[in-house]
């Protein structure tokens, strides 16, 4: 058989192949003459074939066949073919493969070979691919070269015990002697592997950690190297563009930032030296940088100097001017880790991360963005937003909706005013409405409904805004909802922070009827267009026209459109006396929340959403502060929550006792208990939502026999309970609450709160008013259900809260003296 070519000219006709196909072909023609070399058991160019294998190997063809050629290789005396093989063993063979088992006994003989280049490649091998039976059977030949003064063994065998530790960290302690004088050794080489085994221990057992923190004492040793490597002058064998050995400097840092870590005495050992690094080490070129960027991790992660700290942010400053983009990079991502615990050193160098935001790269301006953010504060917001802004403008689509989100929480946090903060939640609905969060439409309205000396100023912007912009579906729904709030602010031009504009009731209602027939209106946007037509007809004097629009949409194929236009209606036409006081301006609203979906709580600490102006129906809510607050009332956890009506706090009005009913009106489908004194109407199928309502009393006075009692009176105010019975339900008691004053000033903010035990089932009422006058002028009534089906003595906890000249007041008391009669 013909001598098989040599590896260099099989290398020189692969690379001569035009295509894919004739390179498969020379491929395929060269393994079948290695695989009949293989079967004749050709000794003479085993060598030849398996490097050939290899080559072809790292071309991506398979050459799983020559495992075994390898392990023959590894047996044979000639360093050359010992060579190839285990070489072959690291690139083809694995620790999931079977034949590795086979190579123990012969990587166990030239670990004690008498040839130094034998054993390092039998440890080089171990390092690379041994399993951890193997690991286990060669741990005491790698401990005892670890010991040996060849300085090319040691090297080799500090690396194959790391190798040994990752696969058997119980086989740590055996190399712990072997450990002591390796930080002696002058060559450059063993101290490199010497600080990775020592790293290595340190990472996977804190024992082994303080061991080496307290016994050996491993901090001075390290820096006594690092100074070494600072101070020596130029040495050809380890000069990295002026630096004297850059790797061994970066795996001392790191291992220093190991021992440092939550040790004050370590620490304080590496403090100057740390310094000197950090002054001393030259930043033109990369080499420099890298030892810098780990100085600066070691600093901030062990316990140093305030000064020190400075300094390292200091540096990350300088590598936000460097040209490199991975260095700014690096430079971002560390800064924003250090910026919650180092704020103000991170702030000098506010604009250089700002000017980030101009980068081209993708990278850089996400994580300067984030930076940023957290730069936010009350002493720079207007600085800062205008060039987030700016940002948000420009910047690509990936980024707005992360960068539009941030504006709003640095906004609601650090807002200096509220027009501020009304203008840049508008500038950001208007430049990126599409991106944002879908609670930033109910948290604008919000802000707009607190800010009540603002209402003509937003009307008239956001009015604006929509004769520019339709596109922007947030914003749109925010503008609707304000014109329907306050549309007669805007028609009468009393806007005094901007020269007012002059606006017709027909404008507003045409701007309005065109969003409703605008193929850019989402449906959600097309009911708010609705709803602030409906309002406006209690603010405008276009009633015929709005009724018109109405009744055009009671046959639209939108359901929830039809849904809306049909209720309103029936409002004009079965119950046009009520509709001035359903449409009134929503009061002031409190949020509880500030992240994610919030409740907005009102006075008395009744619930409502700002969507029942818009979508959705009231619904019987309860916020998370007023559970808390009756559950300390009762003092224990035998506590029932009390189920509040979600209507809006009001001064009596006109249709007030109608406008109670509502608390009991659901559009969910399942009808709530019905008063007793409203007539029984099937409520599976309402032809109307307002159907059911009568001008009748709320409640049969069937319990006129029960006696009133007083359950409160104490500094003026005086609180009575009045008796009813429910006709329906004969175990529902109806207590009415009449507040009084006595002194000579008006107690606000009043609210009654209360809690029975949880045998029993508790409904409050929306009351009368919040303000209670004084001299006995009139009375704050409130209605409470309670739901007692097993009859027993009814016991309650009140609560009352009110401001009496400006001073909050607040009592506790307890009511046990029910008459009989109201609850057997």
């Amino acid at each position: 058989m013909p001598a098989p070519i040599r590896l260099r000219e099989l290398i020189r006709t692969i690379r001569t192949a035009r295509t894919q196909a004739e390179e498969r072909e020379m491929i395929q023609k060269e393994c079948a003459a290695i695989r009949s070399s293989f079967r004749e058991e050709d000794n003479t160019y085993r060598c030849r074939n398996v490097a050939k294998l290899l080559y072809m190997h790292m071309l991506g063809y398979p050459a799983h066949f020559g495992q075994l050629e390898c392990l023959k290789l590894i047996a044979s005396q000639k360093f050359t073919d010992k060579r190839i093989g285990y070489l072959g063993a690291m690139l083809l063979l694995d620790e999931r493969q079977d034949v590795h088992l086979l190579m123990t006994n012969c990587i166990k003989n030239d670990l004690n070979h008498s040839t130094q280049y034998v054993q390092g490649l039998a440890l080089c091998t171990l390092g690379c691919m041994g399993s951890s039976e193997m690991c286990r059977d060669l741990a005491g030949e790698v401990e005892k070269l670890l010991k040996t003064s060849n300085s090319y063994l040691r090297k080799k065998a500090a690396l194959c015990a790391v190798h040994v530790i990752r696969k058997v960290p119980e086989l740590m302690e055996m190399f712990l002697p072997a450990t002591k004088n390796l930080l002696s050794e002058k060559n450059h080489g063993v101290l490199h592997t010497s600080v990775v085994l020592l790293t290595e221990m340190c990472e996977r057992s804190p024992d082994m950690l303080s061991h080496f923190r307290k016994v050996l004492i491993l901090v001075p040793q390290l820096v006594r190297i690092l100074k070494n490597l600072i101070m020596s002058g130029y040495s050809p064998e380890h000069d990295v563009s002026g630096i004297s050995d850059p790797f061994l400097q970066v795996r001392i840092l790191r291992l220093l930032r190991i021992l440092g870590r939550s040790d004050d005495d370590s620490s304080e050992a590496m403090n100057d030296i740390l310094a000197q690094v950090a002054t001393n080490t030259e930043t033109s070129k990369n080499v420099g940088n890298a030892i810098l960027y780990e100085t600066v991790l070691t600093i901030m992660d062990i316990k140093s100097e305030s000064g020190l700290r400075v300094l390292a942010i200091n540096i990350l400053g300088r590598f936000l001017l460097n040209n490199d983009k991975n260095i700014r990079y690096v430079a971002l991502t560390s800064l924003l880790k250090t910026v919650q615990t180092d704020h103000n050193a991170v702030q000098r160098h506010r604009s250089t991360i700002v000017d980030c935001l101009k980068d081209l790269d993708v990278s850089i301006k996400r994580r300067a963005m984030e930076l940023s953010f957290a730069l936010v504060n009350g002493n720079n917001i207007r600085g800062m937003m205008k060039e987030l802004l700016y940002f948000l403008d420009s910047c690509d689509p990936e980024f707005k909706a992360d960068c539009a989100s941030g504006v709003f929480l640095a906004a609601e946090k650090y807002a200096p005013s509220k027009r501020w903060h009304i203008d840049t939640i508008m500038r950001v609905l208007t430049t990126a409405g599409s991106y944002v969060r879908d609670d930033s439409v109910p948290n604008l309205i919000q802000l707009i409904t607190n800010s009540v000396e603002m209402h003509a100023y937003t009307v008239q912007r956001l009015y604006k805004a929509l004769l520019d912009d339709i596109s922007q579906q947030p914003l749109v729904q925010v503008a609707s909802w304000c014109i329907g709030e306050y549309g007669d602010l805007l028609v009468s031009g009393q806007c005094e922070e901007e020269e007012p504009i002059q606006v017709t009731e027909d404008e507003v209602l045409d701007v309005l009827e065109g969003l409703l027939v605008s193929n850019l209106s989402a449906p959600v946007t097309r009911g708010y267009s609705l709803t602030a037509i409906m309002k406006l007809s209690t603010r405008f004097s276009s009633v015929n026209r709005i009724k018109k629009v109405v009744s055009i949409y009671g046959s639209s194929i939108d359901v929830e459109l039809q849904q809306r236009a049909v209720e309103y209606n029936a409002l004009f036409k079965k119950y046009d006396h009520m509709r001035p006081a359903l449409l009134e301006r929503m009061p002031i609203m409190e949020k509880t929340a500030t992240n994610g979906p919030s409740e907005i709580v009102q006075t008395n600490g009744e619930t409502d959403s700002t969507v029942l102006d818009t979508k959705h129906p009231p619904t019987i809510t309860q916020p998370p502060s007023q559970g808390n607050d009756l559950l300390d009332l009762l003092g224990g956890n035998d506590v029932v929550p009390v189920i509040q009506t979600s209507l809006p706090t009001k001064p009596p009005s006109a249709g007030g006792e109608l406008l109670d009913l509502l608390g009991d009106l659901s559009l969910t489908g399942a009808p709530p208990p019905a008063p007793a004194s409203v007539p029984s109407v099937p409520m599976s199928q309402p032809p109307f939502l307002l159907d059911g309502l009568s001008s009748q009393p709320l409640f049969n006075d069937i319990g006129t026999g029960i006696p009133p009692m007083t359950a409160y009176n104490k500094n003026g105010l005086k609180i009575e309970f009045m008796f009813e019975r429910s006709n329906p339900n004969p175990n529902i008691a109806v207590i009415t609450i009449h507040a009084s004053n006595s002194t000579e000033a008006d107690m606000t903010d009043f609210v009654f709160q209360a809690a029975v035990p949880k045998t029993f089932q508790l409904q409050l009422l929306s009351p009368s008013s919040n303000v209670v006058p004084a001299l006995n002028q009139g009375n704050v009534t409130q209605v409470i259900r309670v739901l007692n089906p097993q009859k027993q003595q009814l016991r309650m906890r009140i609560k009352l809260t009110y401001t009496y000249k400006g001073s909050p007041v607040q009592d506790l008391a307890e009511v046990n003296n029910f008459p009989p009669q109201s609850w057997q």
